[in-house]
């Protein structure tokens, strides 16, 4: 087999390219010259063979290959540097980068809040969010793109390793001067005359309700439908109706939207982090893992102890 002579400048050159979508950003981050970026892109496509970009006078994205060739550069890059740094380096400076996969509902309040607070104390490490269905989560974790993911238990595989560690019950979203907004909880009974707001049936949210609504008997009006919790909490804000929402959801102190519990059945998922089974996280990737499971463990990312770097 021939060698591959690539090096660490090619790899950080097309990686930079790659989450950056332009040259010239891209050679603003990796503090080099346009024309030296290119001269690395163009080197690492010869060695490789293949075109990694397509180039418009606008834009510049991807290749199919350049999509697949993206996950092993990444790595490649964490790696060399881990090699070139030593190992006791990285573990006082807390550099490299972590991918984490997250499920929507997490990812729109709670995972900010968390990273905020993490990027105080480690600011070299680069953190990039995977936000998306649990399906594609557990994909994400499964395949390496992801170091680990936050879900909740369901449909597991045998492959992944879930680590059960915050309960999360869902709410009553609803516009703060509804006339249920002021109660201390509602009925599910109350439900069924009102406009019901949810997420498609393919998400792990609606299925896990579906399942309660079924073994209840109750019927709700689902006036609208959305993909992602994102639009829903938009639509209850304009007051087109309620919502059932995990409380994590939801964001703290909101001026508009309030989330009332639920009497006599509580439904909750249990929220989690996800690894390979049998694999083993990256320094960068450990200290991140250590903050969101303190973080999922009180349910409060403001609550996270700051560490020294």
């Amino acid at each position: 087999m021939s060698r591959i002579n690539f090096d660490l400048q090619q790899l950080q050159a097309f990686v930079a390219v790659a989450e950056c979508g332009s040259f010239r950003a891209a050679a603003d981050q990796i503090h080099l010259s346009p024309p030296a970026l290119s001269r690395r892109i163009e080197r690492l496509e010869s060695i490789l063979g293949t075109r990694l970009f397509n180039r418009t006078t606008r834009e510049v994205e991807l290749t199919s290959l350049g999509r697949v060739f993206l996950d092993r550069a990444r790595t490649a890059v964490d790696d060399l540097e881990a090699a070139m740094l030593g190992i006791s380096e990285i573990s006082t400076k807390r550099s490299g980068r972590v991918t984490v996969a997250c499920v929507p509902s997490a990812a729109l309040y709670f995972l900010p809040q968390v990273i905020s607070k993490f990027s105080e104390a480690y600011p070299a490490i680069r953190i990039r969010v995977v936000d998306e269905t649990m399906n594609l989560v557990l994909q994400s974790v499964l395949s390496g793109e992801s170091d680990f993911g936050i879900g909740f238990m369901g449909s597991l595989m045998p492959e992944i390793e879930f680590e059960p560690i915050h309960s999360d019950p869902f709410v009553v979203a609803m516009r703060s001067e509804h006339p249920y907004a002021k109660r201390k909880s509602v009925d599910w009974a109350h439900l069924e005359g009102e406009k019901m707001i949810s997420v498609a049936r393919s998400s792990g949210n609606r299925q896990l309700l579906d399942d309660v609504l079924a073994k209840q008997s109750l019927n709700l009006n689902y006036a609208f439908e959305v993909s992602h919790m994102a639009t829903l909490l938009g639509m209850v804000e304009a007051g087109l109706g309620l919502a059932l929402v995990p409380r994590m959801a939801l964001p703290v102190g909101h001026p508009s939207v309030k989330g009332v519990p639920l009497r006599n059945l509580t439904v909750e998922r249990s929220l989690g982090l996800l690894r390979r089974r049998g694999g083993k996280l990256r320094p960068a990737a450990d200290v991140f893992h250590q903050h969101l499971h303190k973080a999922l463990k009180s349910g409060k990312p403001e609550s996270l102890v700051t560490a020294q770097a």
